[in-house]
């Protein structure tokens, strides 16, 4: 898979999740999960529950996805765009991740949930990344540079 079709992909992915998460019927209430100072701030009614009865969600939660879906879809016009998507998404993904672990930071300060299964599926997320934005592709100087600046080519 090429790097835009891996951008407009995830894209895509991360919009229908977005969405999906503000439909009350697809959302188990949490009962008992960590608690969240977005619960409170909206006295309740932050969306906070289990997407599927699987993924901790919040409004705050879908937003991210929604932005980071939108960005996905307009990375997805250029390879280099794409490429910078793909990085970025690993090392934000990655953090989060590991923010899922640590029991002061799984809830990203009391606003985003980030534990349970969404730790496996954001480190997930971060190595798919990590290979389209670092890995797949990737060269320090096009072949055609050193032709062009006078090195002798082989």
């Amino acid at each position: 898979m090429a790097v835009r079709s891996f951008a407009l992909t995830v894209g895509i992915v991360y919009t229908i999740v977005g969405i999906l998460g503000f439909i009350p019927s697809l959302v188990e209430p949490a009962t008992s999960a960590p608690h969240l100072l977005a619960e409170v701030d909206q006295g309740g009614l932050a969306g906070y529950g289990y997407l599927f009865g699987l993924f901790p969600i919040n409004t705050y939660h879908n937003t991210v996805h929604l932005i980071v879906g939108a960005s996905g879809v307009v990375a997805y016009l250029t390879e280099g765009s794409s490429r910078i998507f793909a990085g970025t998404l690993a090392v934000f993904y990655g953090l989060l991740g590991v923010m899922g672990l640590i029991p002061n930071l799984n809830t990203t300060l009391g606003l985003i949930p980030l534990y349970g299964n969404d730790v496996w599926l954001h480190l997930g997320t971060a190595a798919i990344s990590a290979y389209f934005g670092f890995a797949k592709g990737w060269r320090s100087v096009p072949p055609q540079a050193n032709e062009e600046y006078g090195a002798p080519s082989n």
